[in-house]
């Protein structure tokens, strides 16, 4: 009779709940066989919502393969909202129905697998830009013009030029043909590749900035008004990475004046 731990590497094997051979195994009453079968099919299951899940993201790239376009690039940016560092985007084209699994909008998606998704993106695609622009540029032009320059300076520096562009909710003055998408880094594997891009190279530059400008809870908050962060600019005043015309940094200046 086979041991568990035998079972448990033959029903690695199973790849759909249809398959005959689990009847076989089912037959077998020993616990720990039956809970390995449990947490083989769970296992399988998983997969298949994944793959799923994987596939309706890809709904509006295979769209636009059924219509000739072949080199799609997502755009999205990570950190308008917070009060110090920069804003940057990033544009990515996939592979045609490519699929990287637990890839999604970089806000969902734990911190934990960031760094490990990042790299599987950056190891499947054709190509990638990153566009940073300065908190100096964004308190000169404001967020929304210096989020616009971020991403056309994105796709300026791919390697290779796309022919459609899927923007997470923006417009672009490009002539290259393109759709925004409204919440498109949960609706679209192209976005949400870019999602995760721009959202580790931005947590790598804040880490960066933590270590230079220390007090703030940069590593931590990546410049978003947490408690710590604004502790520090209580105690510590404003940095050269603080957005001027963000409050509360505005009034601070302005109470120096």
């Amino acid at each position: 009779m086979a041991t568990i731990k035998e079972i448990k590497n033959q029903l690695e094997d199973l790849t759909t709940l249809s398959d005959p051979a689990w009847a076989g195994f089912e037959a077998d009453s020993r616990a720990g066989v039956q809970t390995a079968i449990r947490q083989r099919k769970k296992a399988i299951q998983a997969d298949w919502d994944e793959d799923l899940r994987l596939e309706n993201m890809l709904r509006y790239e295979k769209d636009l393969y059924s219509q000739g376009f072949n080199q799609i690039a997502g755009i999205d940016e990570v950190g308008r909202g917070p009060l110090a560092g920069p804003v940057v985007a990033a544009c990515v084209i996939l592979p045609k129905y490519c699929k990287i699994k637990g890839l999604n909008d970089s806000k969902k998606i734990p911190k934990s697998k960031h760094e490990a998704i990042y790299e599987q993106v950056m190891k499947e695609a054709l190509a990638v830009g990153v566009g940073v622009q300065s908190n100096d540029v964004i308190d000169c032009v404001n967020i929304y013009e210096a989020t616009k320059l971020a991403m056309i300076e994105a796709v300026g520096k791919l390697k290779k030029k796309p022919d459609y562009l899927l923007i997470d909710a923006m417009k672009l003055d490009l002539a290259i043909p393109q759709q925004s998408i409204i919440k498109g880094d949960a609706n679209s594997l192209s976005i949400a590749a870019a999602s995760i891009v721009a959202k580790v190279t931005r947590d790598r530059m804040m880490t960066a900035y933590d270590k230079q400008y220390p007090g703030y809870a940069f590593a931590q908050n990546a410049g978003y008004g947490t408690k710590d962060h604004l502790s520090g600019l209580h105690n510590l005043g404003v940095t050269p990475i603080h957005r001027r015309t963000f409050e509360p940094i505005k009034s601070i200046l302005g109470g120096n004046d």
